[in-house]
């Protein structure tokens, strides 16, 4: 069967070199003995290693071209390849509920709609691995005090520890992407309860980011719905930070203090 033809409207950029595919194959192995789903395996690439290693494979693609490609080189994984949407699906299913790790060669435009899919079956999945736009790894890694630390690196740091791994040039694509790549791994950490509201550390950590520029006795005022609160609120020591200065430890402890106030003002939520 020919070569699947790249579409841009699914964000495609093939990887070329064969090198690289096995090291970001090799990637999920710290995490063993568990099965891995592939996102996005186009023609195969990355997937033709995968199947190499002791433990079960299955393969995610929505492009209908790609699975006919699939289907026709990798018979073995006919029954595993799945025709559908990753952002649709519903884990549970996959592997009957067992954990698995999560790799692929992620469409730049939507994988931080597939980091936050991951965080809400962050139970099902202990380690993820794979290649994203190098910006993007960038703020999944960063630490507090950067300018690429945000929204991404404090929800997902909150339940994983992150590992920028590698640096991947443009040239190794078809076609070739206008940005670099990197090559991440995600694993659980021993994290099982944050310690606050979860829905209301979300709610908070997107609030602020989202005028990062400002001290949070600024961005927090948005956070309260109709009822807000007391003056006196504003006037602890971390409101006068910046949100990329705190630690997830500190995002904790604000979401901790946010719910007292709603509590003590009688606002019943956050706006959404």
């Amino acid at each position: 069967m020919k070569s699947v033809r790249p579409k841009k409207n699914l964000g495609q950029h093939f990887l070329t070199d064969l090198g690289i595919a096995r090291r970001i194959a090799d990637t999920v192995d710290a995490c063993p003995a568990i099965p891995v789903l592939e996102i996005g395996p186009g023609m195969g690439v990355l997937t033709q290693y995968l199947v190499t290693k002791d433990r079960e494979v299955k393969a995610v693609e929505i492009d209908s071209e790609s699975v006919a490609y699939l289907h026709a080189n990798f018979p073995k994984l006919r029954d595993n390849i799945i025709g559908d949407d990753f952002l649709r699906m519903d884990l549970n299913g996959i592997f009957d509920g067992r954990q698995f790790v999560l790799t692929g060669n992620y469409p730049y435009d939507i994988s931080s709609q597939i980091f936050f899919k991951m965080l809400d079956n962050k139970d099902l999945i202990p380690c993820c691995t794979g290649m994203i736009q190098r910006e993007v790894a960038l703020r999944m890694a960063s630490e507090p005090g950067n300018k690429a630390y945000g929204i991404l690196s404090v929800l997902i740091q909150a339940w994983y520890d992150v590992e920028y791994l590698f640096t991947v040039d443009e040239n190794v694509f078809n076609p070739p992407p206008k940005v670099k790549s990197a090559v991440i791994r995600m694993t659980r950490n021993a994290v099982t309860d944050l310690g606050c509201d979860e829905r209301l550390f979300k709610r908070i950590v997107k609030a602020v980011f989202n005028q990062r520029r400002k001290m949070l006795r600024v961005s927090l005022r948005q956070v309260f719905s109709g009822i807000p609160a007391r003056p006196e609120f504003y006037t602890h020591d971390i409101m006068t930070r910046r949100p990329e200065q705190l630690s997830v430890a500190q995002f904790v402890e604000l979401t901790n203090m946010v719910e007292e106030e709603l509590a003590a003002v009688g606002g019943a939520s956050v706006e959404k």
